[in-house]
């Protein structure tokens, strides 16, 4: 059986406070917006590459082959979530207090994703601890079986068994083996509080990637990733969707169907309601034309992206294909509000 766990949304209330005197004679300098941009994403018609993306003037950070990790581990102070590769549709089962190391039997566990929209109280792995005495995250000695999903040509990845053993002084310790059974390897990841996660392959005998650019250097994720869709009877499953996801960073969202792209002003991106979930951009900005057998951008919507500088962009997608005519390539327009 395969879910994603169950979720709420918190709802906080924000308070914002204004106060400030100025002279009568004390002018703002207007910030310069600059005209609309348009940029093509390569992600290729395979969707290989995760683009890292900088709305504020740098355009791509960074790329990396979606494949080049498994695992995520939290940076932050006091966070200890530990999240999959849903690029890959990976998936993880809790088989409990096991032989860790000897061939594990799934026949008739329940598989778990990470929800889309990020939020930390629905990974796949979940709590994966107790606390000691001393304050030390350690292990409830549960082996995890990890299914590491597909490459971007469609191949498995294999399956791997994991238990992780504490968070001590910043550093993950865990341990992994093939599910089927074998020696295990000893692995460490140490936070580094410059990202929101490090990243970690069981590929080479386990290998660190820092893939993920420093918070403040980026606002939007270009990448396939798991969601879960509904049926025409409304049953849920899982699916492996395109689309971009927001920075944990800061960043939020708000989704316009009423102003015209080329009128929506920053006063009115200031009335709207944002959202924090990862996938509030999300997939859903394109169909699949079935008549002409194509993908086709949704029409009038606007993105309003509020990023952790504070700055507003207004953003619409205006195609998914490069010139050659492949499919792969999201084509964007932003300005700056």
């Amino acid at each position: 059986m395969i879910r994603l766990k169950p979720f709420w949304i918190l709802f906080v209330p924000l308070l914002v406070l204004l106060a400030g005197c100025f002279k009568e004679d004390e002018m703002v300098e207007p910030y310069p917006r600059g005209d609309a941009k348009t940029d093509t994403i390569a992600m290729t018609q395979t969707y290989k590459y995760q683009i890292y993306y900088n709305l504020d003037s740098i355009g791509t950070v960074s790329t990396n082959p979606k494949k080049e990790s498994d695992l995520a581990f939290e940076c932050k102070e006091g966070g200890w979530h530990i999240i999959l590769n849903t690029a890959n549709f990976m998936y993880a089962a809790d088989l409990g207090v096991m032989p860790f190391g000897m061939p594990q039997d799934t026949v008739g566990v329940t598989w778990w994703f990470d929800r889309s929209d990020g939020n930390p109280d629905s990974t796949a792995i979940g709590v994966w601890f107790d606390i000691n005495s001393n304050g030390d995250t350690i292990s409830n000695h549960h082996v995890y079986a990890i299914n590491r999903g597909l490459d971007d040509l469609g191949n498995p990845l294999g399956y791997m068994q994991v238990i992780f053993d504490s968070l001590k002084n910043g550093n993950f310790f865990f341990r992994f083996t093939p599910l089927l059974g074998g020696t295990p390897v000893s692995a460490m990841v140490a936070k580094d509080p410059s990202v929101n996660y490090r990243y970690f392959s069981f590929d080479d005998g386990g290998v660190i990637r820092n893939l993920q650019p420093p918070k403040p250097n980026w606002d939007l994720l270009f990448t396939q990733y798991t969601t879960l869709l509904f049926t025409d009877i409304g049953e849920a499953y899982p699916y492996l969707v395109t689309g971009v996801l927001i920075n944990r960073n800061g960043v939020e969202v708000s989704k316009d169907t009423l102003n015209d792209f080329s009128t929506l002003t920053f006063d009115q991106a200031q009335q709207m309601v944002y959202s924090s979930n990862l996938d509030a951009i999300g997939y859903d900005w394109k169909y699949y034309n079935f008549e002409a057998g194509s993908y086709s951008v949704t029409l009038g919507v606007t993105y309003v992206i509020r990023n952790h500088n504070g700055f507003y962009y207004k953003l619409r997608f205006v195609g998914f294909y490069n010139e050659l005519g492949q499919k792969g390539y999201p084509v964007i327009e932003y300005q700056q509000l």
